[in-house]
């Protein structure tokens, strides 16, 4: 059932994503003034930045479902925002500091609260700590480690905004692919009836080691494809397209289960890229 609802909330995001992408258009073809025009992305900017203030929310009244939906529907806010400042031609320095901030919370805070509710399940079996004089030095350890993603996420940020480099592709794992990898892991955790799945995802040390290896990521000298495309030619966007067509057939082989094996197929294709073949 979950599943269902999970799929039909996908389908829902994909053709808003697509009224929006129209809508987007249709506004940069209008006469509009200047004034309005620069105010659109950052008005959607900060639409990604409420939905991540309500995730944290959620997730510390306990409500982690609907948290996690709230990140997702940030990822959508985030790629709206980028899309209207292309089309509109509204860039701006503001624009670009309060996308990082927004980001920061969305993709680096929010997932940071939902992992540590995770890993207060994993250690206890409950959302709720026991007192804190009678955890041990591995229990605090590990219960500290979701808040990598929230710094590391900071750092990368940060680097981001001043990196010259990074106009064209990325450098290191993109913070909100970060964040949709381990949001998904609980959506999977709620939908499957696999044994083995399950204790893989409830394991707090495999759990504390996806965390440190992922967080290491946003912030490795690792080149990474953007998935922005100057043409819809072949040429000049093989690794793209390989990318769309591959993560389409997972996602309808898999569903929700596909989400974390898109990021993972991602950093492979961007290894891959820079170590292996070339694809453009």
């Amino acid at each position: 059932m979950i599943n269902l609802v999970i799929n039909k909330i996908l389908i829902k995001l994909y053709f808003l994503t697509y009224f929006c992408k129209i809508y987007c258009s249709s506004l940069s073809k209008l006469n509009m003034p200047i004034s309005i025009k620069k105010h659109i992305p950052n008005s959607i900017t900060s639409l990604n930045l409420l939905s991540g203030c309500i995730s944290i929310a959620l997730a510390f009244e306990g409500y982690i479902l609907g948290a996690v939906y709230m990140i997702f529907l940030a990822a959508l806010f985030d790629f709206m925002d980028g899309m209207s400042a292309r089309l509109l031609n509204a860039y701006s320095i503001v624009g670009k500091e309060l996308d990082s901030l927004a980001d920061v919370v969305s993709f680096g805070v929010a997932p940071s609260v939902i992992l540590f509710h995770m890993m207060k399940i994993s250690l206890f079996n409950t959302v709720h700590l026991p007192p804190i004089g009678n955890l041990t030095f591995i229990e605090i350890f590990l219960l500290l480690v979701p808040f990598f993603i929230a710094i590391l996420s900071g750092v990368r940020l940060a680097k981001f905004n001043v990196d010259e480099r990074q106009t064209e592709s990325f450098i290191g794992l993109a913070v909100p692919a970060n964040a949709i990898f381990f949001v998904s892991l609980y959506l999977i955790s709620t939908i499957t009836s696999n044994d083995i799945l399950l204790t893989f995802l409830k394991n707090e040390y495999l759990l504390a080691g996806l965390i440190i290896l992922f967080s290491l990521f946003l912030v490795t000298e690792l080149p990474m494809f953007s998935l922005k495309f100057k043409n819809l030619g072949w040429k000049g966007n093989k690794i793209r397209y390989i990318f769309i067509v591959l993560s389409a057939i997972l996602l309808i082989l898999l569903h929700t289960i596909a989400i974390p094996l898109i990021i993972l197929l991602y950093i492979l294709l961007s290894s891959i890229n820079n170590w292996i073949f070339k694809f453009d």
